[in-house]
């Protein structure tokens, strides 16, 4: 395990500065009730009343005047350019799971660089928050408490295969590749159960089984992909 910056034993909340709402912010913190700001992503945090254990960014976003309030301990400034400051924090933060709120939405550049991070720390159990959906890098099982109808969307990072049960069109002896083969807007036929042969998957699924997902990832038997060599 690194060196990191804050140590909790209760899933940990990240607050990014990109687009997402107060209401989000707090719906986020009742699931994972530690609050860690992301450099410009304070001032959400302030306003939906979270008290962050610490803030972790290269702080070019941040307001001065509100980073000025927090006490100098929990401020962490990361000044290398290599890694964006949602890579920065998550790389930081030890914890049984992560939500990340404030990370989708706006620019697309940005989104797609929070894809990249987490499918570059496939052992970080996090979870991105989006308006009405939420993103994950596929562990190598998950079972969805979904609903007929639901869209579960699959969209590969590498060539990988897998399996399922519970889809429209399952994707046993199916080969996914980004430029060639992808699995969006899938939908499920009641609760679903995923299998990835490797980590690479990026799995998009309603935003009402946050609550459950976050569950299953922090739970201490569950398994886990390995850190990536370096």
């Amino acid at each position: 395990m690194i060196e990191g910056i804050v140590h909790s034993t209760v899933p940990v909340t990240l607050v990014g500065g990109g687009q997402a709402t107060v209401e989000e912010v707090q719906k986020a913190l009742t699931i994972a009730p530690v609050c860690v700001a992301v450099d410009g992503g304070l001032s959400l945090a302030l306003a939906a009343g979270a008290e962050p254990q610490a803030v972790i960014g290269d702080m070019d976003s941040v307001d001065p005047v509100t980073l000025a309030q927090m006490p100098g301990t929990r401020c962490h400034q990361i000044t290398e350019q290599q890694t964006t400051d949602f890579d920065k924090a998550l790389r930081m933060v030890s914890a049984p799971a992560v939500v990340g709120v404030g990370f989708c939405g706006g620019r697309l550049d940005h989104q797609l660089a929070a894809l990249h991070v987490l499918l570059a720390h496939p052992d970080r159990a996090c979870v991105l928050m989006a308006a009405d959906q939420i993103a994950l890098h596929m562990p190598p099982e998950l079972h969805l408490a979904a609903r007929l109808g639901d869209v579960i969307s699959l969209f590969p990072m590498t060539k990988i295969t897998g399996a399922s049960t519970g889809l429209q069109w399952e994707i046993d002896k199916l080969t996914f590749d980004p430029a060639v083969f992808i699995g969006t807007s899938n939908r499920a036929m009641g609760p679903v159960l995923l299998r990835m042969d490797g980590p690479g998957m990026i799995l998009m699924a309603p935003a009402r089984l946050i609550q459950p997902v976050v569950e299953t990832l922090s739970a201490r038997e569950f398994a886990r992909w390995p850190a990536r060599a370096g």
